[in-house]
């Protein structure tokens, strides 16, 4: 599995490269413009992404942002319905504005921190990435 943690946080992004890394390779992102570049790169090359862990709070971009210009590029890119990343948002934010304003955006799931390995792992198995 191919997998991108976008966490502006340093020991957040390495606790969920610990957690992920068993699973696929990971690539990290700390803010959402390099994120959305790691994503149109992977996608030209074509090794997309399985999974994305996003952050929502973050400088510049919001993960808000960066799943919205994650599902424009996969639906310009011609990517198969089926096909796309599977997206988790990860956020300290627990409020009904921002979780469903996620999966409206089309995540997923979504994880409120901290984050625990087993909880992840769950997410993990009933996206079928696991």
């Amino acid at each position: 599995m191919k997998i991108l943690i976008v966490e502006d946080d340093l020991m957040s992004r390495k606790l969920m490269e610990a957690y992920l890394s068993p699973y696929g390779k990971c690539d990290t992102a700390s803010n959402g413009t390099e994120a959305i570049e790691a994503i149109v790169l992977a996608q030209l090359e074509g090794r997309h992404f399985d999974l994305v862990c996003l952050d929502i709070m973050m400088p510049g971009l919001s993960g808000h942002e960066v799943l919205q210009q994650l599902r424009h590029v996969e639906k310009e890119l011609g990517v198969p319905p089926g096909k796309e990343a599977k997206v988790i948002m990860t956020s300290a934010l627990k409020d009904g504005e921002n979780v469903m304003g996620a999966f409206k955006e089309q995540c997923e799931g979504y994880l409120v921190k901290p984050i625990g390995k087993d909880r992840l792992y769950r997410m993990l198995q009933n996206l079928g990435l696991i």
